[in-house]
């Protein structure tokens, strides 16, 4: 089974930022977690602070793999066209938050990915990505 991991806009900065949202972990140090708790997924990871980078990746990936999980981070709440790039994949995806989106700012309640996922994962922190792994077995 082939899964990948897609992280937008300033998840980079796990561990460093706001730990008491996000924890204390970087996003490869969870990474590794995954991968040693599920030898027999093999896993990709890719993140970009820029739009047009996940839309591309998400078209790249998104006829060859098992399933995407995605946290497009702030552009969930802005993209429509990363709304319609999961639209027009085969490949399921599972849009995934580590914080509770719904207890934070109202702007954060409006996702542009949630109606074209298979679901969604909120509020676990960064257990929200095993939660998706899961789903997918």
């Amino acid at each position: 089974m082939k899964i990948s991991i897609i992280n937008g806009p300033n998840l980079n900065l796990l561990g460093k930022r706001e730990p008491e949202v996000y924890g204390n972990l970087t996003f490869e140090e969870y990474f590794t977690t995954l991968q040693i708790k599920f030898p027999a997924i093999e896993f990709t990871y890719f993140q970009s602070n820029i739009e047009g980078e996940l839309i591309d990746k998400i078209q790249e990936l998104g006829f060859s793999f098992d399933g995407i999980i995605l946290n497009a981070a702030a552009y969930t709440h802005t993209s429509i066209g990363i709304g319609d790039a999961v639209k027009a994949i085969t490949t399921p995806v599972i849009e995934v938050h580590i914080s509770n989106t719904f207890s934070r700012e109202s702007f954060r309640h409006q996702s542009y990915i949630s109606g074209n996922a298979k679901g969604v994962i909120l509020g676990f922190g960064l257990k929200s990505y095993e939660l998706a792994v899961q789903s997918f077995l």
